[in-house]
């Protein structure tokens, strides 16, 4: 498993400091920010990790936060902290993917069961995001037949709908299966299948 990166995001420098305290009597090594925005610029984004953020903070509050993740397609998972429990608010933040809504003060054993959810959510995030990150990379020609292989084509039936001989759509689904990393059709399927490919 990877090392998990925990980013704290609060304005409030009492809290970061409390919340690093917590984390650290978990075991975490947690990196403290106290702008929203300095840490959409300066953390990586691209790895699995959680986010621990403050909901109510200047510059940027932690819908926003959740927004500027999702529009960077960052496997982060988003765990939000508030001292106002705003129901429309948490079901809609949610609903857009964060894994869990904490009131403030944060308990340690609700703050230790939301933080396993989002290592699993980050590894799956970060399995999606490599996944997606390496369907990119294939030619049209191995997309088109990604997306034949989910429907069920046989490779007699990609060569006759791609006009081409057997043995190219035996080369083709090779580097397909050797450029998205899958030990079996099986796995290169359910990959394809997370990306929405049709």
């Amino acid at each position: 498993m990877p090392e998990l990166d925990i980013h704290v995001v609060d304005d409030d420098a009492a809290v970061l400091d409390a919340c690093g305290f917590l984390l650290e009597s978990l075991d975490y090594r947690p990196t403290l920010w106290s702008d929203p925005r300095i840490f959409l610029e300066q953390a990586e984004l691209d790895k699995p990790g959680i986010v621990l953020t403050d909901w109510n903070m200047p510059w940027l509050n932690g819908q926003q936060l959740q927004q500027a993740l999702i529009q960077r397609e960052s496997p982060l998972a988003l765990i939000v902290m508030t001292a106002f429990g705003d129901v429309p608010l948490a079901v809609d933040m949610l609903q857009q993917g964060a894994v869990d809504f904490l009131e403030k003060p944060v308990s340690l054993h609700r703050l230790q069961s939301a933080l396993n959810t989002a290592t699993k959510q980050t590894l799956d995030n970060y399995a999606q995001w490599q996944s997606k990150q390496r369907f990119k990379l294939l030619s049209a020609k191995e997309q088109a037949i990604a997306a034949y292989l989910v429907k069920g084509y046989t490779n007699k039936h990609m060569a006759d709908e791609l006009n081409v001989a057997v043995r190219t759509i035996e080369v083709h689904r090779a580097n397909l299966m050797q450029k998205m990393q899958a030990d079996s059709l099986a796995d290169l399927l359910r990959q394809l299948m997370l990306l929405g490919i049709e």
